[in-house]
């Protein structure tokens, strides 16, 4: 896919990920310069735009921290410039340990309610308050088709993801007057070297066929799939669209596909 986004500065967070880093790379092939944040390796990220071609800092910082978020964006407009786009991508769960509500554990629930809900908060506020001023800009939250449709087991990844997409909704509704649009993309399964793990490597293979028997399209989708939407809500082919959460998702959530 290919959009105009020359002379923009993204912010991309969490982009050491899988789905982080290839939305920093199509970014920065696509004309911006990417401000890579991770807590880890992000330096894998910067190496790789840069050896395509393209312009990348790197960025270190908790975004559940407040104190570090507002640093990092200071630091990333003294240097870069302003920020045009946010993608809010950085998120946790809790992997193979899934419990039912009963036995979930505080610490992890207020782990990735912090990085998923409240990262998100953080990183929107201090960008919007730079884009107010500016009167342009555009967000976009990564949520979950878990935010969408809940499921069992992972109740701190549902509550947070489903916060994060009416915090979109919300979001988009205070800034709109300001010219800043505020959308959100809701992955379905997503193969990455996580879920081939604990879905789809071979000794997994009864529960792969399970998972994608519930996806219409037989297949999960590709971290490019998702970054070929932030591209477009990215974009002003997207001038007109704010308030809406996208669903990448194969299907998943159209309805089940098996025959009762």
């Amino acid at each position: 896919m290919k959009v105009d986004l020359k002379d923009r500065i993204a912010l991309v967070t969490g982009a050491a990920g899988a789905i982080g880093r290839s939305t920093a790379l199509a970014l920065a092939a696509n004309g911006a310069t990417v401000a890579v944040n991770d807590l880890h390796d992000l330096e894998a990220t910067c190496d790789e735009i840069r050896e395509r071609g393209g312009k990348a800092s790197g960025y270190r910082a908790d975004i559940s921290d407040v104190s570090a978020v507002n640093a990092m964006i200071s630091e990333i407009e003294s240097g870069l410039g302003s920020i045009d786009i946010l993608v809010n991508n950085a998120g946790v769960n809790v992997g193979k340990n899934r419990v039912p509500i009963h036995e979930f554990p505080d610490a992890d629930w207020h782990h990735i309610i912090r990085v998923d809900l409240d990262g998100v908060f953080f990183c929107s506020r201090a960008v919007s308050a730079r884009m107010v001023g500016r009167r342009k800009g555009s967000i976009i939250n990564i949520t979950s088709v878990f935010g969408i449709v809940p499921v069992r087991l992972q109740c701190a990844y549902t509550a947070a993801k489903a916060g994060v997409a009416n915090f979109t909704r919300s979001h988009a509704l205070e800034l709109g007057q300001y010219g800043i649009r505020v959308n959100g993309i809701a992955p379905g399964s997503i193969l990455t070297e996580g879920t081939k793990s604990v879905f789809y490597s071979p000794e997994n293979k009864q529960r792969a066929n399970s998972l994608v028997s519930h996806i219409p399209l037989g297949a999960p989708g590709e971290t490019d799939d998702i970054a070929a939407a932030v591209l477009y809500l990215a974009s002003d082919d997207a001038k007109y669209v704010t308030g809406h959460i996208l669903v990448v998702d194969g299907g998943w959530t159209a309805g089940f596909s098996r025959d009762w």
